[in-house]
């Protein structure tokens, strides 16, 4: 368990310094397509960071990950069957899950202010969310163990 709390703890140190370097590049006075571009890095590496602490707690729990066409979405599901994460925080990540996508596949020039905007202004609320309940989650599991 302390490998695990370990892990989770050096995955949310860089979460925090992206959303540190996200609210950088958000205060930017001027933004061309490099600082839309790095906003998008940034929300790609934080919903990324997310999905990693999901694995380990899974992994940690002897659970099989998914790794079908649709393992991201399984990925949440499953964290929701687990208790791991409630539904309305997987409501809140399903956008940034369909952003991930988008990311993946999309060039930097296509990214555009009117969508990026709303997901960096709500990202913070949302890790806020989702450190509580993955804290909540550590803190049952290892009172069952």
């Amino acid at each position: 368990m302390d490998k695990l709390v370990q892990e989770i703890s050096i995955e949310k140190d860089y979460i925090r310094k992206t959303l540190d370097v996200l609210q950088e590049a958000r205060h930017r006075p001027e933004k061309n397509v490099i600082e839309w571009s790095a906003i998008g890095v940034c929300l790609h590496h934080c919903y990324t960071g997310i999905e990693n602490i999901l694995k380990r707690i899974l992994k940690f729990q002897q659970i099989l990950l998914p790794s079908s066409a649709s393992s991201h979405k399984d990925l949440i599901d499953m964290a929701i069957r687990q208790r791991i994460i409630s539904t309305e925080l997987s409501e809140h990540l399903d956008v940034y899950r369909g952003f991930r996508h988008f990311f993946m596949h999309a060039y930097g020039v296509m990214l555009r202010e009117e969508e990026l905007s709303p997901l960096a202004e709500k990202l913070p609320y949302v890790w806020a969310q989702f450190e509580r309940e993955i804290d909540q989650f550590l803190h049952t599991l290892s009172e069952a163990l």
